[in-house]
């Protein structure tokens, strides 16, 4: 804001909220345009604003914004029937209200259906979320889907080619077939995209529809035996792999 302090103090509006741990930085994006950002008391809704972290004083929702000391790794085996937002408009009990013991506030990386359980991601390194969450970065999920009668080896070899659905088409992905029994199977799916309700229409695509859906791996983080509503911290190593995507 101020043109005569040093460039190299300077970080963009976004970034810093980012970095406060107040969402993504798309999100913060957001929450600029919408005009619920101030900067030294003026609402700011230019993208392009830097500031000096140490001498401008950052508003979001009229409270004072700061830099969390603090990075904060979780990895939560992510039960069915929670919303991975921090509140939901219908009261739905969100992955919030897992985190009971955690100092400080932290967001879900990428989302999780309502009615999909497993590995989820969060943090309030908003730099980490944004390389995660980037399409760019083609990061690996892994699925075990549970599926609606036997799929042919013709219909599995659809979903690795890719099949269309929303007016797209999907990337090719990673299919095994685990498990089958007289009325149902269990499919690993692997895939990079990270789209609305992804494996799921891919799998009505090819007539099978989901009847539970767990993510099992993102990249090579892995959700393990950890038990469903519980979390744990992300090891060095684990922390060390996101960051070096």
């Amino acid at each position: 804001m101020n043109t005569e302090k040093k460039k190299t103090a300077e970080v963009r509006l976004q970034k810093f909220l980012a970095d406060a741990g107040i969402a993504s930085r798309r999100k913060a994006e957001e929450y600029i345009l919408q005009g619920k950002v101030k900067v030294n008391g003026q609402v700011v809704t230019s993208l392009g604003t830097k500031i000096n972290p140490d001498q401008d004083i950052v508003y979001y929702n009229d409270k004072k914004v700061e830099i969390k000391k603090k990075k904060i790794y979780l990895l939560l085996n992510k039960p069915e029937n929670y919303v991975t937002t921090v509140n939901d408009q219908f009261n739905r009990p969100t992955v919030m209200n897992l985190l009971h013991s955690v100092p400080e506030r932290v967001y879900p990386v990428g989302r999780l259906d309502y009615n999909t359980s497993g590995l989820l991601l969060l943090t309030n390194d908003g730099d980490l979320t944004y390389k995660i969450t980037h399409p760019k970065h083609h990061i690996d999920k892994v699925y075990l889907a549970t599926v609606k009668g036997i799929p042919s080896e013709a219909s599995l070899n659809k979903l690795r080619r890719g099949v269309v659905i929303d007016d797209y088409k999907t990337a090719p992905a990673k299919v095994e077939m685990i498990h089958t029994s007289s009325n149902n199977a269990t499919l690993q799916i692997t895939i990079h995209e990270g789209r609305n309700r992804q494996v799921r229409k891919m799998c009505e695509a090819i007539g099978h529809p989901v009847i539970r859906l767990k993510r099992i791996a993102i990249g090579k983080i892995l959700l393990g035996d950890l038990p469903v509503g519980k979390y744990r911290s992300l090891t060095p190593k684990e922390i060390d792999y996101l960051k070096n995507i």
